[in-house]
């Protein structure tokens, strides 16, 4: 007796009826799959202020497209420049002894943080120059902090009083500047914002009530995201300061849902995961989990790793010294551990008090932009490999795209082999059908290693015949039965 005679001889129905009720309930149900596909793709889809529903949301291909944005810390700490952008809550909030002395030896009793508002004066700041080095690093996206955690905004919010950069400081939009000068580049534009400010008295009155209360919510934090995204339309926005309360007092599924449905923006935006704290890796657009999140092995949502030049601080800091930066060959290899793995890299800068952006950052981004100029086609658009490193030769790392013909794998090499002889453990002889060196039209041969892989000659040039100077890459072409996407 078939599962349906029996069903139908306890429920007193028959088998057609069954049947019939069957094929009914399977052809809503692929019915309801196309609707929902088809609004997907014409904008349609309505999102609801639930996390299930946010989550459902595809991310825009630009974004891991990308691969590579930057980010610009830059406010009022950028004025003292010392430890970190951290100041003011390590000065008056942790009362770290050596914040303390720092302003004992530098400044006057009684100073305040709001007294280093007035010379935060960017005076020798260029946004078209800004763009420039931004666009020439290589970068498809930028993202600026239009507010950190210290409350001081970019932008004349008109939720901020006599704490922005038009009032104190500058007397200039310093965000609206920058996001018309990246325009007029093939760079798009994103800000950060900090949900929490350390000594807003709002905030301080919700958080002394248990976050039950939410003054701070409704009078700031959810006017000044409606203003910076009406008025500016950033394609990213990078919520961060999250992980004091939950995403219910930051009202972050409702300002999402708006975000995704309704804003300027809807179609183009991508966020993280910063809307709480029981969002990180969790809820959200693209996961950042921590900073400088960098797992080295595949990860199967979309993830970023936001990382800084100076290891030591986002923001600008005088007492930095050469070491406290990252190298070329050092950020090359970020990049591409990230990239392989299935990440983003956004790589911070942070400029000064006055407006520049400091020559040892302006060379590490036009050295990228140099690098990403031969070696972008292993990065835009690749997508992993069924390898992410080698298994024999462990400073290569592997990407991968696809045509109707080949996939193509792209092994960067990081570190150059003695005697010219690179061996891969993970590239089988039957399936190169092609190799050659980004950057370089000579030819490149290889032979088959034992137990397995590949030896590849690299070529003998002089120095003005190499494609870069850190770090290069051999293009494979493979069988397109090799092709693997994970996210």
């Amino acid at each position: 007796m078939s599962w349906e005679e029996l069903l139908g001889k306890m429920l007193r129905i028959p088998v057609k009826v069954i049947r019939l009720a069957l094929y009914c309930l399977l052809f809503l149900s692929v019915m309801e799959v196309v609707v929902y596909i088809s609004g997907v793709q014409s904008g349609t889809v309505r999102y609801k202020p639930t996390w299930e529903s946010l989550d459902s949301r595809p991310l825009p291909d630009w974004y891991d497209d990308a691969k590579f944005g930057i980010f610009m810390h830059w406010g009022v700490y950028s004025v003292p420049s010392y430890g970190s952008e951290w100041f003011w809550w390590n000065w008056q909030g942790q009362h770290k002894v050596d914040y303390e002395a720092f302003m004992r030896a530098n400044y006057r009793p009684g100073f305040t943080y709001a007294d280093f508002g007035p010379d935060f004066t960017a005076e020798f700041y260029k946004p078209k120059h800004w763009a420039n080095v931004i666009a020439s690093s290589g970068a498809k996206y930028v993202v600026l902090t239009s507010k950190h955690h210290e409350g001081y905004t970019l932008w004349p919010s008109k939720y901020s009083w006599n704490w922005n950069a038009k009032d104190v400081g500058s007397g200039r939009d310093l965000l609206g500047d920058l996001a018309r000068a990246i325009r007029k580049t093939d760079v798009r534009f994103g800000l950060y914002f900090s949900l929490y400010e350390w000594f807003n008295p709002l905030y301080l009155l919700d958080k002394k009530n248990r976050f039950q209360t939410s003054q701070y919510i409704d009078l700031v934090m959810t006017p000044q995201l409606s203003e910076i995204v009406n008025n500016y339309r950033p394609e990213v926005i990078w919520a961060d300061g999250d992980w004091e309360a939950f995403s219910s007092y930051w009202n972050s599924t409702n300002f999402l849902s708006w975000l995704y449905n309704d804003s300027p923006v809807k179609d183009t935006v991508v966020t993280n995961d910063r809307w709480g704290k029981e969002c990180r890796c969790t809820h959200g657009g693209f996961y950042t989990c921590d900073d400088r999140y960098n797992p080295g092995h595949l990860v199967k949502h979309k993830w970023e790793n936001c990382m800084t030049i100076d290891k030591l601080s986002w923001g600008y800091r005088r007492d930095a010294s050469l070491s406290d930066y990252f190298t070329i060959e050092e950020l090359i290899k970020t990049l591409m551990e990230t990239v392989s793995c299935g990440g983003n890299l956004l790589m911070n800068v942070g400029p000064t008090h006055d407006g520049r952006i400091a020559p040892i950052f302006e060379e590490r981004l036009r050295d990228m932009g140099k690098w990403l100029s031969v070696n972008g086609e292993a990065v835009y658009a690749s997508r992993p490999w069924v390898h992410q490193n080698d298994s024999v030769t462990k400073d290569v790392w592997y990407t991968s795209k696809s045509d109707a013909t080949y996939t193509y794998v792209y092994a960067t090499i990081l570190t150059w082999p003695l005697g010219n002889k690179l061996q891969l453990g993970g590239v089988r002889p039957s399936d190169v059908k092609g190799m050659e060196m980004l950057g370089y039209s000579g030819k490149v041969s290889w032979t088959e290693r034992v137990p397995e892989g590949i030896v590849v000659t690299l070529p003998t040039f002089s120095p003005a015949d190499a494609p870069c100077q850190w770090a290069w890459v051999l293009k494979i072409s493979t069988p397109l039965s090799r092709k693997l996407r994970y996210y």
